[in-house]
């Protein structure tokens, strides 16, 4: 549904994007990941006909978003960061605006607004002047305009910017519920609207994708954590046996409990399992282990690591 081969974008000196490629499938819901300035608003624009890239190309239904841009819009419902709503607008005269302006045949435009309405949970406010209402209500009428002409493709740029926990979370419930019916890019800084939403993921940062896949798939690709236990036995002993059975895995104490103690083992350094050193020497001592796992990464420890190397190291310089 979604093309993008070499994509390229410079503003003067400064290269927004820097030759990026991938891919989008009918039905998919892709997370387009990355901090603030790595590129998501300008890929975004691109894609939606409101920047031409300066190299490589990109298409949205086979169609070319530079050559067939009007076609293109036709096919895409986009919501942009800053909402584009008229506040001394009708909720219902704004939408019928927005239908016509979008081609909606005047035969089918009463049923259009009626299911964006719906879709967005608007029937409460659709008669209500727009600037009276919420944040979070605004920016369901912004998803109701992207989708009142019923396109394939959807384009959302930072949804829940700016709204209270609650309002993310009815915002997250509508964007799950679009994506039965579109092809939706979501484009955001937010992790949690990924893990939430999305079935893929693309992390991009200063302009290059740095990497695709679902959410399990860039998981993997993150090592294993350090190794977790909670063990009854005196801390002291157990901290010196640590450091000499597993030179190079430095012990910290997480938790003190009244009756047992959590270990944090960094594995980083380990030559041999882990796992079955530490039992053996709980074993050994007559310790008793009540619980040991190994931490499992998450999606933050590796949007962490994909996108702070190269700032660490322009601090270091």
């Amino acid at each position: 549904m979604i093309e993008v081969d070499r994509l390229q974008k410079t503003y003067g000196f400064a290269q927004a994007l820097k030759g990026i490629s991938f891919s989008v499938r009918k039905g998919e819901v892709v997370g387009f990941l990355g901090p603030n300035g790595a590129g998501k608003s300008t890929t975004m624009k691109i894609l939606t006909g409101y920047l031409l890239p300066s190299g490589g190309r990109a298409s949205v239904d086979g169609l070319d978003v530079v050559d067939e841009s009007l076609a293109v819009r036709r096919r895409i419902g986009y919501l942009p960061e800053s909402t584009p709503l008229y506040g001394e607008m009708r909720v219902d005269d704004y939408l019928l605006f927005c239908a016509e302006i979008r081609g909606v045949p005047r035969d089918r435009r009463r049923s259009a607004i009626a299911r964006a309405v719906e879709l967005c949970g608007l029937p409460r406010v659709v008669g209500k002047n727009i600037v009276e209402l919420s944040k979070g209500y605004r920016q369901r009428v912004g998803l109701a305009q992207a989708i009142v002409h019923e396109p394939p493709v959807l384009i959302l740029d930072e949804p829940t910017s700016g709204l209270d926990p609650n309002q993310i979370v009815e915002v997250r419930k509508l964007i799950e519920r679009l994506g039965e019916e579109h092809t939706v890019v979501l484009s955001t800084h937010y992790l949690q609207e990924v893990e939430k939403s999305c079935s893929r993921v693309i992390v991009v940062h200063q302009g290059e994708i740095v990497a695709d896949g679902t959410r399990e798939q860039l998981i993997a690709r993150q090592p294993a954590g350090g190794l977790v236990a909670r063990v009854r036995g005196p801390e002291a002993a157990v901290l010196a046996q640590c450091g000499e059975l597993l030179p190079g895995c430095p012990v910290t104490v997480l938790e003190r409990g009244s009756d047992a103690n959590v270990y944090r083992v960094e594995v980083g350094g380990a030559k041999a399992p882990v796992e079955e050193a530490f039992a053996r020497l709980v074993v050994r001592n007559g310790w008793d282990l009540i619980e040991l796992q190994r931490e499992r990464p998450s999606l933050e420890d590796v949007f962490r690591a994909l996108t702070l190397g190269n700032e660490a190291e322009v601090a270091r310089a």
